[in-house]
């Protein structure tokens, strides 16, 4: 009987990470997944097997501290999915230097931190980085669909992902930049034609057939390449 396959998902206390949580779960994936603090902890303590650890991501000394702990376990796929809107006002003129800080640093440095941090935990023969992207982020396509300031955040995280591929020496490794759709969530707001349910089980089915397949793809959740 062979193991089952295993992921880390960070930043999954609402929202797609809870729901890529319990969908990998249920479908016999070994779960491991973070949240920010302690008190965020309960819904994925719900889900049957999946293991809670905590994360701050723009934090190095906390990501260092995950590192120690997870010490040489393997997981076949690293899922960051951690991130946020900016601003509400979406302006450039209006737009802090607090504010686009806090932006680009949780939506494009961190995310290549944890995933150059953590890289000594996926397995190197077959494993997939996954960052949670979005169509915004296409300079081709996303331009003019609205939010901006989020948009160049992914740009940022794109070309940060390139450039990252490009350093390794991994012939094997798989990374892919997804886009989950326009979602009811949070962030994607109550007008968003999309479930959180039918996105997360479109994603997974991506990863699943994604693991052991090297290179860098740009995709939608229905596995449709975008134009970056």
């Amino acid at each position: 009987m062979t193991a089952p396959r295993s992921i880390l998902i960070i930043g999954a206390s609402r929202g797609l990470g809870l729901g890529l949580a319990g969908e990998f779960a249920a479908q016999g994936w070994a779960v491991t997944a973070t949240v920010r603090s302690a008190a965020q902890q309960a819904p994925l303590q719900a889900l049957p097997g999946v293991r809670v650890e905590q994360l701050e991501m723009t934090d190095p000394d906390s990501l260092e501290q995950l590192a120690n702990r997870l010490n040489d376990q393997q997981f076949d796929v690293i899922f960051v999915n951690a991130g946020v809107a900016g601003p509400e006002h979406h302006s450039t003129a209006q737009a802090s230097a607090e504010e686009m800080g806090q932006l680009f640093l949780t939506n494009a440095v961190a995310p290549l931190r944890v995933a150059e941090r953590l890289l000594p935990n996926l397995a190197a023969e077959h494993g997939l980085i996954v960052f949670m992207s979005s169509i915004l982020g296409s300079i081709e396509a996303g331009a003019g669909l609205g939010m901006p300031l989020y948009g160049a955040s992914k740009a940022a995280l794109n070309h940060l992902v390139q450039c990252f591929v490009r350093t390794q020496d991994n012939p094997k490794l798989g990374v892919v930049l997804m886009h989950p759709g326009w979602v009811r969530t949070d962030m994607g707001g109550a007008d968003a034609p999309l479930d959180i349910d039918s996105s997360c089980k479109g994603m997974v089915a991506q990863v699943s057939a994604a693991v052991g397949q090297p290179g860098l793809r740009y995709q939608d959740y229905e596995g449709n390449p975008l134009p970056w």
